[in-house]
């Protein structure tokens, strides 16, 4: 791996984490440097979900008090995040890398729109918090496939079919969702690494970019705006797309 290369990836992990901080969508810029780096597209997506799930694990931690107020739902949840993150990894592992590679900036433009359209699908403050119907079991279920076969755009996702089948306060929603995607991440990561498709290097030059950015997130949420960084993700989203369907 050239210098280059190298600070590169560290910086992908740094912007991803700070990104993640502020709004969302460094999956991005982790799958888009990997794969400028070199890495085949099923690669740079298993490699991604490894340098994703610090963040996620750190996230639901964070959160601890309000998952364990929903334990009982976390619990059901969990259990079909993980069969559905399982399946989804599975998947993708059934895949050769120019099948996936066709789909990638099909993939990339539907994680795009579901970003931009973040703030219309992030569910408002409710009374209720009721449990989640059959809809929307079924509906985190579809969500953790997806999360397990192409991660970007995973958590928004989350949090709107969470807002629409339960609703109540966002930060229990929230709460929820990190949970969920650490679990989808966690099983992910398992069966790539079980599959050898994971960029061990590539991964360790971006984790501690990525610890960095995370901290340096919290200080960008205060100050930027979030619809700057936005705008910048969803920039992002669009011209990888444009490269993988011109290079394809």
């Amino acid at each position: 791996m050239s210098i280059s290369t190298a600070i590169l990836l560290f910086m992908a992990g740094f912007l991803s984490s700070a990104v993640n901080a502020v709004a969302g969508g460094g999956t991005f810029l982790t799958f888009g440097a990997m794969t400028l780096a070199g890495l085949p597209p099923i690669v740079a997506n298993a490699t991604s979900s490894i340098v994703q799930f610090p963040g996620y694990v750190t996230s639901a931690l964070a959160y601890s008090k309000e998952i364990w107020a929903e334990r009982r739902e976390a619990a059901i949840l969990g259990v079909l995040s993980l069969i559905g993150g399982l399946a989804g990894a599975l998947i993708l592992l059934s895949l050769s890398n120019p099948s996936f590679r066709a789909l990638v900036p099909w993939l990339l433009i539907a994680a795009t729109v579901i970003f931009a359209a973040g703030p219309l699908l992030r569910p408002k403050t409710a009374a209720d918090g009721a449990p989640a119907g059959p809809l929307g079991l079924f509906g985190q279920f579809a969500t953790a496939i997806y999360g397990g076969f192409f991660g970007a755009g995973m958590g928004i996702m989350m949090l709107a079919v969470l807002g629409l089948s339960k609703g109540g306060d966002y930060h229990r929603l929230n709460a929820l969702k990190n949970f969920l995607a650490m679990v989808i991440a966690g099983v992910a990561i398992v069966v790539f690494a079980g599959g050898n498709v994971v960029g061990w290097l590539h991964a360790a030059v971006m984790i501690p970019g990525g610890a960095l950015g995370g901290y340096a997130g919290v200080w960008l949420a205060r100050r930027v705006p979030q619809a700057l960084i936005r705008g910048l993700v969803v920039a992002v989203g669009l011209l990888l797309a444009v490269y993988y369907f011109i290079t394809g």
